[in-house]
């Protein structure tokens, strides 16, 4: 989208070097990649940042943040990222966590709960689907996996090219590494954070694509559940990766969400 200029910058936390992107004016909004980890640029970030001041961090481990050797948990990520938002002197920011990234932006809220503007969860893992299962990484070959997030294949091509790149590739690998190493037992779900996300005050929205085949549809009912202020909304003709398949969808049902500034 033209007119967004985006800037690059590493910030330190935790004594983590993170790569983060930033573009924007406004009201705060931090965007939680996928596990696959995610473009430089993407429309739906473009999207966002008509409206707010977004940022989106690479998560420790992926893309082209730091790798911490001693990071074992999820949930330290989420420790990690409170403390990026402290020392950018961010408060009240709106969380948007995109499947993976969904996960951390819920133990986030679970963290602090009165610090929070809004959160919205798009094919969030982090909570045990209580029908079916969530799509296993180690069981799916890297290009597989990532084109099942995909209903529509020609968006995958769209975004990644009918033939990804061998450094696209390397770069799937090394996500899914870290994936293995902090979300392996029990697998891409916590046993807890359903019981701490009722403290959440701020209002949720869930978003699910009808034709998701990474998480069941059954997690983002879970979420609603467990989730004192939340609605959910399921987009048609989609898959889990809502924001890359059908962006401008997506960027309305936040925009409207959250509110115009």
């Amino acid at each position: 989208m033209a007119g967004i200029n985006w800037s690059d910058s590493t910030v330190e936390a935790a004594g983590i070097k993170l790569h983060v992107a930033r573009a924007g004016r406004g009201r705060p909004v931090m965007v939680l990649h996928h596990e696959t980890g995610t473009l430089d640029r993407l429309p739906f970030y473009d999207a966002l940042a008509n409206h707010y001041d977004v940022l989106v961090p690479h998560h420790p481990g992926f893309s082209r943040s730091q790798r911490p050797e001693w990071m074992r948990n999820t949930r330290d990520i989420a420790v990690i990222y409170r403390g990026l938002l402290g020392t950018l002197g961010l408060r009240d920011a709106a969380l948007i966590g995109l499947g993976f990234g969904g996960w951390i932006a819920a133990e986030m809220a679970s963290m602090a709960p009165a610090d929070l503007s809004h959160l919205v969860l798009v094919g969030a893992m982090g909570i045990k689907p209580p029908e079916g299962d969530i799509l296993d990484l180690a069981l799916t070959g890297y290009i597989d996996y990532a084109r099942a997030g995909f209903h529509d294949q020609k968006a995958f091509d769209r975004v990644y090219g009918a033939a990804p790149s061998t450094d696209q590739l390397e770069m799937w690998d090394i996500c899914r590494e870290m994936s293995f190493r902090i979300a392996w037992k029990p697998y891409m779900y916590s046993q807890t954070l359903p019981h701490l996300l009722g403290a959440v005050r701020a209002p949720a929205l869930v978003v699910w694509g009808n034709e998701d085949k990474v998480v069941p549809a059954s997690a983002g009912k879970r979420y609603v559940e467990a989730l004192p202020h939340a609605k959910l909304h399921v987009v048609k003709s989609c898959g889990h990766c809502v924001d890359m398949e059908q962006p401008e969808v997506l960027a309305k049902l936040v925009t409207d969400f959250i509110g115009r500034e």
